[in-house]
């Protein structure tokens, strides 16, 4: 047989589907979109014919592919499964979902919990996170609260703030212009009705998908957005301490049925350490 469906870009191929995208697939596999992109092509080839097709941000399985995705999540398993039996099973794993909102502090803190096993990450969207440990995909995920349909654990809150460019001037009059998350998004809602409370007429001048799309944004001097508050002050930016303060975000957890208790307790006790009491 001269065609070969490689590990590495079936790997790839699963975490597209399991993301909900290319941007994310590759956030989680700590490799470069382009390299996605280009894993998924081989495989393509092997195919003949498309297996993944862009509808805007979205990435839609075609028929054959997902009939390459039901194949390529067997191998996997065969596969590491094998390893196991070979090799022994190495440091028990666990896979952890969490929104982009503090991730900086939130994934570390779940590390630190979980000493001796290994912590394999998710950044997603809240209902996309959801349905992952609705699925068994997750073992935990961690999410605003606001934005789950479904109750999780709490565990504390996320402290927010409003960040603009260093020597941002806010135009004159009660127009405000915001940086946010695209709908739907909890710190989007809870900026704009806070800034309506007090008088101010606040209006989108420009989402995006991601946190560093937002930041990048203010940086440019677009406007203001409500985010986590950092550890540090991000780089380019200044707090804006005279726009009405917004009570912090309460964050859950929610856990895959079946999950290792005493792993669950842990992480519990690592994120109620570095966040905001509810």
């Amino acid at each position: 047989m001269g065609q070969i469906l490689d590990i590495v870009a079936l790997r790839s191929l699963v975490a597209v589907a399991d993301c909900g995208g290319f941007h994310r697939a590759a956030a989680t596999l700590r490799i470069s979109q382009s390299a996605v992109s280009q894993h998924v092509r081989r495989l393509e080839k092997v195919l003949g014919r498309a297996a993944v097709e862009r509808q805007g941000r979205a990435a839609v399985f075609t028929t054959e592919g997902q009939a390459l995705l039901g194949e390529a999540r067997r191998i996997l398993t065969a596969h590491d499964e094998a390893l196991r039996r070979l090799i022994g099973p190495g440091r028990p794993s666990i896979t952890v979902g969490a929104t982009e909102h503090a991730a900086d502090l939130i994934l570390p803190a779940v590390t630190a919990a979980l000493p001796g096993h290994q912590v394999r990450f998710r950044i997603d969207r809240t209902r996309r996170l959801d349905a992952a440990v609705d699925r068994g995909t997750l073992d935990l995920a961690v999410h605003l609260a606001e934005a789950s349909s479904v109750d999780g654990i709490p565990v504390g809150a996320l402290s927010l703030t409003w960040y603009a460019a260093a020597g941002w001037q806010a135009p004159p009059g009660p127009a405000v212009p915001l940086v946010a998350i695209e709908e739907p998004c909890v710190l989007r809602r809870r900026a704009v009705a806070a800034l309506s409370a007090n008088g101010r007429d606040p209006y989108v001048v420009c989402d995006s998908g991601y946190v560093a799309g937002v930041f990048d944004a203010v940086r440019a001097g677009l406007g203001v957005a409500l985010m986590a508050t950092a550890a540090t002050t991000p780089e380019g930016l200044a707090e804006q301490p005279h726009l009405p303060a917004v009570a912090p975000a309460a964050i859950s957890l929610r856990v895959r049925a079946g999950a290792d208790p005493a792993l669950t307790q842990a992480v519990q006790a690592g994120l109620r350490a570095v966040l905001t009491p509810a």
